[in-house]
């Protein structure tokens, strides 16, 4: 997609499906800049005052809804998370259904320079747009609830403004600009298919409007629909494989990978490493017994005679285990064990979801008060989505329990106190099995109302009063297993000829036998409807705003009238998460628990802005302005600050401008980050600190005596996830955080018109973001590491105030809660190029954009070293696009390129990758989109592919990211294929 981002000359092209005055139109056709086509004043994203032209002290990027439309994308959410706006950096996006994200599964949103999404404002004609989602953890908006056919212009500004427009605009603001004057009525349908079939997306619109002397109306109507991709839907995501390579031989991704026996080829995992780690399916776990007693599977060596305690079941395989074969146990590695289910291939890798979106705006004017204007807005949109997962059932049979066998009647698995369902009782055999596909689906309900009164005062002055008012309600299901129902049903009695619950309150239903077929995942409807139920929170979030602004000239300088804009800004925001009563009683088998999540916070503000045009047209200054803006903040919960803003710009000559400008800027936390409930996760056993100290620590290390302090063996093996609770940190003396910014660039201009050799345009911006005393979570890990490595270990209190150990089971839980800790840094350059002249009977529009990282580094703990991420995998150190159009009478042709620099991560973890058997390596990608558009009086219709050469993402190994596949989960890649597009529009 085509950006422009050239202070001097911003092109707003708008989309000819919309009416347009034919003057206006041919003069954009031969190329003004909307300098020179304005009409009037207007407010540009990054100031809050009028002016006729766009040299701002920052570059502002540009998307047109024509440029939009060319480049095949269904929906502002994709225009807004493409890469010619976040410059690679990684978003949420639909790919994260399966995981746990702010916003809850579903929602999308934008984190301009990396800094995330809560340093980034999202506002619609100038005006905010308040956090939406599902779950405890909203705070940010949900880029779901914007309209898309109405919308005229998207205005970028990747550069803090927290003085211009409150705490939350750290790394940037986005404004999504609709039409302001609409005649008629415009219907538009667009359809986007993928090659290989699902992740379709298909959009009906229409939009409406109408003007008289005094009013005008203008609204849209929009449904949007998208299908799901599953896992099986791509050859690329059908086996997920360690990747790894042998460590001196072959170097060849693939070469080191665990074989299955079974298969010969390297072997199949569920997700990122889980099965590594030993998660598994289909497989048993009991007391070590010997290898020579018992029937060896393909991969264990013949003639085993250690310990096996991992069984898979095989008909017809003897030994001292009838019908189970030793997959596991001893010195046996974990990959024999099977890890794999067809049902896996269910999941999806893009959610569906069907959204219902309704925009309406309108003024009138009284011909009083200063020629007032009233106006009003109102957005209201509906989203409900849907993720299908797949999960572990493990079920722990009862040492003596009739339901275990005679042949494995034996066994011992697990004390009392081991087993989550059953705590009191001794665990015979653990069964491995499948739950198979459960459903995660949200219903959010998104409504904004506002409006207010704007009109002119004496002396070249006006005004503008706004209120608005915003609320998200939303539920969210999940299909879950019963902790309760599930311990009840485990303790039974033999019962004619079957069995029976001990205890029959609630119409229990007893567990199934352990069998083959069991331990399979196929269990009895009756009993599976029992243990399992889908369980419901609710979230509501709301947000009330109150806005009054003056702005107008104070005097005149050399270079014009120096203009002010002054006011005020109360905001009252609130939060209520409430789980399903079975999350907070923490009655969710295998599945994290949560506590209620309830908040306010009330904030006022004061600000102002001056743009002072010094001189203008004199020997050696074409143009010198400053601008300057500052703020006063002041939170309930924290407080007041102030924030300011410098720029300024210098033109020794018409063609050629400088421009810089230095702020800083002040966030007080999110809500959930100041009050959301405690809610429970689980991480791999191997986060113990304390996991096989011995072979990796001396008997004087530190946590070699805090371990052993405990009552561990060196050689300690956790049998146990860890357990994590994260809440909210109001109540820990959470604060604000601060940030400064800063850049410079320069603009070259050169109108050579556009039958000669063209106009050209280039633009180069150095930028610096540095974020302190950052509000984050220091991570379970990190937590764990501190407490075990601390001389003065749980006497020194600290970090280990945060840790609690188990004295029976030894099993590790965590705390961790949002306070202040990371400092994050960003900086680099944007590049920006644009060329534009007469070829043939047709004129040529050429935008290229590139950004360099020179850094995107951070710290967790403020005595930590900083750590450099910049060009390691997810953080590329060069992205860039390309935008190529011909438009010639009623044909547009359109080429364009999104590029991704190869990265590495060898550096980041201090790997050689000559040696290493981890591949952490992508190459350069490219991404080719054509479309052809043809356009008359009242019809237009655009045909193109996008991912043109059908790329599919790079593989890497497991072990340090997440992974879908064997493709990182990363933003930038495209996991849908080629897909083509066709979008059509008829105005009346």
């Amino acid at each position: 997609m085509g950006a422009t981002a050239i202070a001097g000359s911003l092109l707003l092209i708008p989309s000819v499906a919309f009416a347009q005055d034919d003057s206006a139109a041919a003069s954009q056709d031969e190329g003004a800049s909307s300098e020179e086509a304005a009409d009037e004043p207007i407010v540009v994203v990054g100031s809050r005052i009028k002016r006729d032209t766009f040299n701002l002290p920052e570059p502002v990027t540009v998307i047109t809804k024509a440029e939009a439309t060319l480049a095949g994308f269904n929906s502002t959410t994709n225009a807004l998370q493409s890469t010619a706006v976040t410059n690679g950096a990684s978003q949420i996006n639909n790919a994260y259904g399966g995981y746990v994200t702010n916003g809850g599964p579903g929602a999308n949103t934008l984190s301009l320079r990396g800094l995330g999404a809560t340093r980034t404002l999202i506002m619609l004609n100038g005006r905010r747009v308040a956090p939406a989602g599902s779950r405890g953890s909203v705070g940010s908006a949900d880029l779901n609830v914007l309209p898309t056919a109405i919308i005229n212009r998207i205005e970028v500004l990747k550069a803090g403004a927290s003085s211009i427009y409150g705490s939350d605009a750290v790394a940037g603001v986005v404004n999504i600009v609709t039409e302001t004057k609409f005649e008629g009525i415009t219907l538009e349908a667009q359809h986007n298919v993928t090659e290989e079939g699902g992740g379709n997306e298909m959009r009906y619109a229409a939009v409406f409007g109408f003007n008289g002397d005094r009013f005008s109306v203008a609204g849209s109507l929009e449904y949007y629909k998208r299908d799901e991709l599953t896992w099986g839907q791509r050859d690329w995501m059908q086996c997920q494989t360690q990747y790894r390579m042998t460590s001196n031989g072959s170097r060849v991704p693939g070469s080191g990978d665990a074989i299955d026996p079974l298969t010969g080829k390297s072997k199949c995992y569920p997700t990122g490493s889980t099965g590594e780690s030993g998660v598994t399916v289909n497989t048993i776990g009991t007391n070590g017994v010997s290898g020579a007693a018992v029937a060896l599977a393909p991969g264990v060596p013949a003639g085993y005679a250690g310990t096996c305690n991992r069984f898979r079941p095989k008909a017809g395989a003897g030994g001292g285990i009838p019908g189970y074969e030793c997959v596991g146990g001893g010195s046996i590695g974990l990959n024999v064990r099977d890890t794999f289910d067809q049902r896996m291939l269910n999941q999806s890798l893009y959610s569906p979801a069907e959204i219902l979106t309704g925009y309406l705006q309108g003024s009138y004017k009284m011909n009083a008060l200063g020629d007032a204007e009233i106006y009003v807005e109102a957005l209201f949109n509906r989203r409900k989505s849907e993720q299908n997962g797949f999960r572990q059932f493990t079920l722990d049979y009862l040492k003596g329990s009739p339901l275990i066998p005679a042949e494995l009647q034996f066994s011992t698995f697990g004390a009392a106190g081991t087993s989550t369902a059953n705590p009191s009782s001794v665990i015979g055999v653990r069964a491995f099995t499948a739950y198979g596909n459960y459903n995660n689906r949200q219903q959010v309900d998104f409504a904004k109302l506002g409006g207010g009164i704007r009109g002119d005062l004496p002396a070249g002055w006006s005004y503008d009063f706004y209120v608005s008012k915003t609320w998200s309600d939303a539920d969210y299901t999940t299909d879950l297993i019963l902790t309760d129902r599930l311990g009840q049903s485990m303790d039974v009695v033999a019962s004619g000829g079957g069995f029976a619950c001990r205890d029959t309150t609630g119409g229990c239903i007893a567990a199934p036998a352990l069998t083959a077929s069991v331990v399979g995942g196929n269990f009895p409807a009756a009993w599976f409807n029992y243990v399992t139920d889908p369980v419901t929170g609710v979230t509501k979030y709301s947000e009330s705003v109150a806005n009054l602004t003056f702005t107008g000239p104070l005097f005149t300088l050399p270079g014009g009238d120096l203009q002010v804009a002054l006011g005020g800004e109360f905001r009252r925001s609130s939060i209520s998460d409430q789980p399903s009563p079975e999350s907070v009683r923490g009655n969710l088998y295998g599945f994290t628990s949560s506590q209620p999540t309830v908040g306010t916070d009330e904030v006022w503000e004061l600000f102002g802005e001056i743009d002072a045009p010094l001189l203008r047209e004199v020997p050696f200054v074409y143009d010198l302005s400053i601008n300057a803006s500052g703020r006063y903040t002041h939170y309930r919960s924290y407080g007041g600050d102030e924030t300011y803003k410098l720029g300024a710009v210098y033109a020794p000559v018409k063609w050629l401008s400088f421009r810089g400008s230095y702020g800083t800027s002040y966030r007080a936390p999110a809500l959930f980050e100041q009050y959301l409930g405690a809610t429970s996760g689980f991480l791999s056993q191997t986060v113990d600190p304390c996991y096989n100290y011995g072979a990796g620590f001396a008997a004087t290390d530190t946590r070699y005596i805090n371990c052993a302090s405990e009552g561990l063996a060196p050689d300690f093996l956790q049998t146990s996830s860890v357990t994590t609770f994260a809440g909210g940190g109001s109540a820990t003396g959470l604060k604000a955080e601060t940030s400064t910014n800063w850049s410079v660039g320069g603009v070259l201009r050169l109108d050579g018109g556009m039958d000669a050799w063209g106009n050209l345009s280039f633009a180069a911006d150095y930028f610096s973001i540095v974020v302190k005393n950052g509000v984050a979570r220091a991570g379970a890990s990190g937590i764990a590491s501190l407490c075990y490595d601390d001389p003065q270990f749980r006497a020194g209190g600290g970090y280990c105030n945060l840790i609690t150990r188990n004295s029976v089971t030894k099993a590790l839980t965590i705390n961790d809660n949002y306070v202040n800790l990371s400092e994050d840094r960003v900086r680099g350059i944007d590049f920006n190029l644009r060329y534009q002249r007469q070829v043939g009977p047709g004129q040529l529009l050429l935008n290229v954009a590139a950004t360099k990282y020179y850094s995107q580094a951070n710290r967790l703990f403020p005595t930590d070293p900083l750590d450099e991420y910049n060009g390691s995998l997810n953080s590329p150190d060069w992205t860039g696009t390309l935008d190529a159009t011909y438009r010639w009478d009623i044909v547009t042709l359109r080429y364009g390129l999104d590029y991704i620099k190869g990265q590495q991560s060898y550096d980041l973890y201090g790997l050689n990758p000559a040696t290493t058997p981890y591949y952490f390596e992508t190459p350069d990608v490219f991404y080719h989109q054509a479309s052809v558009q043809v356009a008359l009086s009242n019809y237009q219709l655009t045909m193109g592919v996008r991912n043109l050469t059908n790329k599919t993402p790079p593989s890497i190994s497991s072990g340090a990211y997440n992974r879908v596949g064997n493709a990182p989960l990363y933003s930038g890649y495209d996991y849908l294929g080629r897909t083509f597009f066709v979008n059509a529009s008829v105005h009346f």
